[in-house]
C-alpha cells in the first residue's frame, strides 16, 4: 500500500509540475524588457531616503520597485524619465497596487537629503529618492547591471560637473529580486528614454507570470 501511495503522490506532483510548466509557457512573454525567468538576487545594501530614513533590502520586500539612476543636476534624461514614470504611475498601480518608484542618486557630493526631497516631490510625492556613498553605489550599480561614471574635469571645482549613467530602469519583484531591466530605445537625435506604453505592457505580463495567473 505504501508503494502505491508513493507512486500516486509522485504522479500527482509530476502532473502538477507539467501543468504549471505548460501554463507558464502559454503566458505572453515580455517583448521589450530583458526578463529574468530566474530572478537575480540583490546583495545587502544600506542607503538613506529623502526623508532621512534608512533604506535597505527590507524596504523592497512586498513591493514592485522601479529603480532608476540619476541626479538632481541632470539636464535631460533624469527629469524626462521621471516625468514619464509619473505619467504612467497610476496605470502601474492599476496593474499592481504595491508599486514604488525609486531614484538612486549617483551624485552624493551635491545631492543632499534635502535637495533630493525637493527634487523628487516635484515629480510625484509618492516617489522615493535615495543617496549613499560611492562605496555603496558602485557595488549596487554592478549588482543591478547598471553603470555610472563621474566626469571630474576642471569645472568640478565649481560643482558644474556632470555624471554619466545608465538610462535603463530596473524592475525588482516583491521578493526583493531583480525581475527585469527596461532599456531605452536608442534613436539618433532623441533622448534615450524608456517609453511608458512599452513599460506598462511588459509590466502587466511580468506580474501575471510572477503570480502564475
Amino acid at each position: 500500500m505504501n508503494k502505491i501511495l508513493y507512486v500516486v503522490v509522485a504522479l500527482a506532483a509530476l502532473t502538477t509540475g507539467i501543468l504549471l510548466f505548460i501554463q507558464f509557457n502559454q503566458q505572453p512573454k515580455p517583448e521589450h524588457a530583458l526578463f529574468y525567468e530566474q530572478a537575480r538576487d540583490i546583495k545587502p545594501f544600506v542607503m538613506t531616503d529623502h526623508n532621512s530614513n534608512k533604506f535597505t533590502n527590507q524596504q523592497l520586500i512586498g513591493k514592485w520597485s522601479w529603480v532608476f539612476f540619476g541626479y538632481t543636476s541632470c539636464p535631460d534624461v533624469c527629469p524626462t524619465t521621471l516625468q514619464e514614470l509619473n505619467f504612467v504611475y497610476k496605470d502601474m498601480q492599476n496593474i499592481a497596487n504595491n508599486t514604488q518608484v525609486i531614484l538612486v542618486s549617483v551624485d552624493p557630493k551635491r545631492d543632499t537629503t534635502e535637495r533630493l526631497g525637493d527634487y523628487i516631490k516635484y515629480f510625484n510625492k509618492e516617489f522615493i529618492a535615495l543617496n549613499g556613498g560611492h562605496d555603496v553605489l558602485f557595488p549596487f550599480a554592478r549588482n543591478l547591471g547598471l553603470m555610472y561614471a563621474m566626469n571630474d574635469g576642471e569645472r568640478a571645482k565649481n560643482n558644474t560637473y556632470t555624471v554619466d549613467h545608465s538610462a535603463s530602469i530596473v524592475l525588482i519583484n516583491p521578493k526583493g529580486k531583480i525581475s527585469a531591466i527596461f532599456q531605452p530605445h536608442q534613436v539618433l537625435g532623441r533622448l534615450p528614454i524608456v517609453e511608458g506604453e512599452k513599460l506598462l505592457s511588459d509590466f502587466s505580463k511580468i506580474v501575471k507570470l510572477s503570480s502564475g495567473v
